[in-house]
C-alpha cells in the first residue's frame, strides 16, 4: 500500500511526507474529474459506448491523463490514482458490491496500470513493476492501449480549440485544497478545449466520498468528503 510513497521518495527530488499526501490527494481528484469528464462526454457529444458506460470513462481519465500532462507529472498522477484503487480494493476485501455498474476496484486498478503502461512501454516499465502488473497482462497492454487510442483521441482532438473555451464553469462553495485544485485544472483545460455546451464542474459537500456526472443537469460534481476520505488512507507511514 506503500508503492506511492515510495516512488515519490525514489524521486529524484525528495518530497516531504505533507507534499506525498497532498500529491496523492491531488492525483486521484485529477483521475475522478477527468472520470467524470467522461461520462459528460459521453452525454453532450451522444458518443457510442460499447459496453459499461464507467469502463469507458476510466479509459477517458486516462488518456486525457496521458495527453495533457507531461511524462513526470502524468507517472505521478497515474502512480497516485492506482494506489488509490488498490487502497480501495484493500479496505473492501470480499465485500464487493458485484451488482454496481462500476468494475470491482482491483480489476479496475489493473485495467488503469495497464493502459497507462501501454501508452509509453519505453518509459513506464518501471511503474508496471512497481505497481506488480503480471507479465501476461502487461504483454497486452500496448494493444489496449492502441485500441482506446483510437476510440478517444478522435473525441479529444475534435474539442482542441486554438481560443480555448469557457464552456466548464467552475462553481464551489467550499474553500479547500481540493476546490484549488479542481478550479485551476479547470482554468487550465479551458485553454485547450471547447464543449460543444457548458458543464458545471462543482466542489460541494455531498454526504459521501464520491464524484459524480448528473447529465440532467450537466454538472460534475466532486464531493468536498472525498479529500477528507484521501487524506485519511493516504499511504503515508507515521
Amino acid at each position: 500500500m506503500n508503492r506511492f510513497a515510495f516512488a515519490l521518495a525514489c524521486a529524484a527530488t525528495p518530497v516531504h511526507a505533507d507534499d506525498v499526501i497532498d500529491t496523492f490527494i491531488e492525483a486521484n481528484l485529477l483521475s475522478a474529474f477527468y472520470h467524470e469528464l467522461g461520462h459528460a462526454l459521453i452525454d453532450v457529444m451522444d458518443l457510442p459506448v460499447y459496453g459499461q458506460e464507467e469502463d469507458a470513462a476510466d479509459t477517458a481519465s486516462i488518456m486525457f491523463i496521458n495527453a495533457i500532462f507531461e511524462e513526470d507529472s502524468a507517472v505521478v498522477i497515474a502512480y497516485g490514482a492506482a494506489t488509490g484503487l488498490l487502497i480501495g480494493a484493500e479496505t473492501t476485501g470480499e465485500d464487493i458490491a458485484w451488482s454496481d455498474t462500476h468494475g470491482a476496484d482491483l480489476q479496475r486498478f489493473y485495467n488503469l496500470v495497464c493502459l497507462f503502461y501501454g501508452g509509453n512501454t519505453e518509459t513506464r516499465a518501471e511503474f508496471a513493476e512497481d505497481m506488480g502488473l503480471p507479465e501476461d497482462r502487461a504483454e497486452t497492454c500496448e494493444e489496449e492501449y492502441a485500441l482506446a487510442h483510437r476510440s478517444w483521441s478522435p473525441v479529444l482532438e475534435s474539442l482542441l480549440s486554438d481560443d480555448g473555451g469557457d464552456s466548464l464553469i467552475f462553481h464551489s462553495e467550499t474553500d479547500s485544497f481540493g476546490s484549488d485544485i479542481i478550479s485551476t485544472e479547470v482554468t487550465d483545460l479551458n485553454m485547450l478545449i471547447d464543449l460543444p455546451v457548458d458543464v458545471i464542474v462543482a466542489v460541494d459537500t455531498c454526504g459521501e466520498a464520491n464524484a459524480f456526472y448528473d447529465p440532467e443537469e450537466r454538472v460534475i460534481l466532486i464531493c468536498s468528503e472525498f479529500e477528507d476520505y484521501l487524506r485519511e488512507v493516504s499511504p503515508v507511514d507515521d
